[in-house]
């Protein structure tokens, strides 16, 4: 490659990868079952009649592509293609903002929260942080399932109500 050649976006995403994935670095990454989730939510909005004429949906499915590829679980967001980041970002709009069920164990000095999962230091720097921080950290407690938002509260948490406030399916 010449000097004044710039990297395609495989290599770029590959390189850049492979320098976050050191032990000591712990920026989270877009995990890629979020980047599925946002390739969905697309597909399902260009089905409607006023459906955008940009394929958002076409843009996140090159970073899949790749992270399949390159047997890659998580991406850091500084390597998506700018469409592709404003798509996620999109989809990131439509999810639940935060895990909280308004039973927190945290004011009473648990350092993890009974209710939510999240730990003191997540529910107290929530509002400073981005959203992959978010997203990583709703992963985190989705996997674990130990708290009671998964258990004897589940109706409580907003993602699993419809539009109209009722309890979904």
């Amino acid at each position: 490659m010449a000097d004044n050649e710039q990297p395609g976006f495989a290599a770029s995403f590959q390189a850049l990868n492979r320098t976050l994935s050191i032990p000591n670095f712990p920026m989270p990454g877009i995990h890629i079952t979020d980047i599925e989730a946002a390739i969905n939510c697309w597909r399902a909005k260009s089905r409607r009649p006023t459906a955008l004429r940009w394929r958002p949906s076409c843009a996140l499915a090159e970073v899949y592509a790749l992270m399949v590829f390159y047997h890659e679980d998580e991406a850091d967001e500084r390597s998506f293609p700018p469409k592709a980041l404003a798509a996620w970002h999109v989809w990131y709009d439509t999810t639940a903002d935060t895990p909280c069920i308004a039973i927190c164990s945290t004011s009473q000095g648990d350092e993890m929260c009974k209710g939510c999962g999240r730990t003191f230091d997540e529910v107290q720097h929530w509002p400073e942080m981005s959203p992959v921080e978010k997203r990583a950290t709703w992963r985190r407690i989705t996997l674990e399932a130990t708290a009671w938002r998964f258990g004897r509260y589940a109706d409580r948490a907003l993602e699993n109500k419809e539009p109209g406030g009722m309890p979904g399916g």
